[in-house]
């Protein structure tokens, strides 16, 4: 560890990993609406900020519970297909507050897949936030429908059907869902989003 009269210990949130400050400068000096995505290993939170003198103002925002709790979504609420309902869900109530562009604040990038399947709901309910399509891995429109999920429970319960009730025992035995049916899962709750907000 660095010793002497000139050493500065940094701030608490930038040596834990959670915080990169000049990024953060930078988002906040453009005075833009920050579409802020965070990701945890069971949730998923999308929000809409306004930075403030006095702080941060939150104007939209959708948590992965709700899905579950409000649209009828009976699976993981960790997984890429929730985390691109919940995106969807953000974007459509910001559309609701006549919020239409932003830009994307990360933050420290974790969970990859997650955060860019809520990123790519934003962007299907119409928000208008600048990006780069390679930002978006090859075949990402068939992970966000779950499809990923039912090939791989179909592969495993012709292959091994042992291992397919293991891996799938919180689906099948805890929440009663057919991992073969993911996709319609996806559709029916996208609808009830599409009715309800």
């Amino acid at each position: 560890m660095a010793k002497g009269p000139r050493y500065r210990r940094p701030l608490r949130r930038r040596y834990e990993g959670k915080t990169d400050y000049h990024r953060r400068l930078k988002l906040i000096r453009s005075k833009s609406i920050r579409a802020v995505i965070r990701a945890s290993n069971n949730n998923i939170i999308v929000q809409l900020i306004e930075s403030k003198p006095g702080g941060d103002k939150i104007l939209v925002s959708a948590f992965s519970k709700e899905l579950s709790k409000n649209f009828d979504w009976k699976a993981n609420t960790g997984n890429i297909p929730a985390a691109y309902l919940t995106g969807y869900l953000a974007g459509l109530r910001a559309k609701k507050q006549n919020i239409t562009d932003a830009i994307l604040d990360l933050g420290i990038f974790y969970h990859h897949n997650r955060v860019l399947a809520a990123f790519k709901g934003l962007l299907k309910a119409g928000m208008d936030i600048p990006y780069r399509e390679e930002f978006f891995p090859d075949n990402f429109e068939e992970r966000i429908s779950g499809s990923h999920i039912e090939n791989y429970a179909k592969y495993l319960k012709n292959e091994d059907p042992e291992t397919y009730q293991q891996r799938f025992s919180g689906y099948l035995k805890k929440k009663k869902i057919d991992p073969l049916k993911m996709g319609q899962l996806f559709s029916n709750t996208l609808k009830i989003i599409d009715n309800n907000v």
